[in-house]
């Protein structure tokens, strides 16, 4: 069985889609540990703020699988596929960590490099797996977040609950 963890985000309808997604996640998936939900402002573009949050379940699905049904709860949501990498979004499902491996094949980049770059993607995944090694770099996530520039932290906690 692989631990996945995957990183949620929205900023059109963000509470709707976002719980959506996450009773969607845990028909398929069954139970999920989730972080609190970070407000955070939009990065890269103008736009409105995110809610974002990391979440993990268990599952036999192959890596592959598991993405195929990410996109699937996706374009449920209306996600718009337009190739613009910074914009809006209904919601956003990225699988950033599935057990310890890494994968680099064009279609899937595991552990997901947004684990480094974005306090939306490190905090909260600090915040349900602090011990746990990142697969490459050999450090807890929580000393990761130690070392994240507070400069490039926007975000709050918000008070959005799941399941209702």
């Amino acid at each position: 069985m692989a631990q996945v963890y995957l990183s949620v985000g929205s900023n059109v309808d963000r509470e709707k889609n976002i719980l959506s997604a996450l009773d969607d996640l845990a028909e398929r998936f069954g139970d999920l540990e989730c972080s609190p939900v970070y407000e955070s402002v939009a990065f890269g573009f103008d736009g409105d703020n995110f809610y974002n949050l990391v979440l993990s379940f268990d599952t036999e699905e192959s890596v592959y699988e598991v993405a195929k049904i990410l996109r699937a709860i996706e374009d449920k949501r209306q996600r718009v596929r337009d190739g613009v990498k910074f914009s809006s979004r209904t919601l956003d499902l990225d699988l950033i960590l599935y057990d310890d491996l890494v994968l680099t094949d064009g279609r899937i980049r595991i552990p997901r490099e947004d684990i480094e770059q974005y306090a939306f993607v490190l905090q909260p995944l600090a915040d349900i797996a602090p011990d746990h090694i990142h697969p490459e770099l050999g450090k807890t996530y929580t000393e990761m977040w130690a070392k994240f520039d507070p400069e490039q932290v926007k975000q709050d906690v918000v008070p959005l609950q799941w399941p209702l």
